[in-house]
């Protein structure tokens, strides 16, 4: 994948447990394009977020199967990126909310 950093980051991911973990360890989530690596993810947080990143822990997620009466779907595969933020780094975006 090109390393076009507008591209990588896709959306923040906002969950009940990723804002105790936020909250815990400085730790943001990010659905991120499928063929993205960790120094990708890591250099688009720092260019478009401004802010010093500690470590980037990456995961594929699955699909789910999901049925409506008879008829049965499946929905996307989606990569997760969990960034660590170094100590006294924050996400402004994350603090109005």
């Amino acid at each position: 994948m090109r390393a076009d950093s507008h591209r990588v980051l896709i959306r923040p991911l906002l969950t009940e447990k990723l804002t105790g973990l936020r909250e815990k360890t400085n730790t943001v989530g990010f659905v991120v394009h499928p063929d993205a690596n960790r120094i990708q993810v890591r250099q688009a947080v720092e260019t478009l977020l401004k802010v010093k990143v500690r470590k980037v822990n990456i995961m594929n997620i699955g699909g789910k199967v999901k049925r409506l009466g008879r008829f049965s779907g499946r929905r996307s595969d989606w990569k997760k990126a969990l960034v660590t933020l170094k100590a006294g780094e924050k996400l402004e975006m994350y603090e109005s909310a």
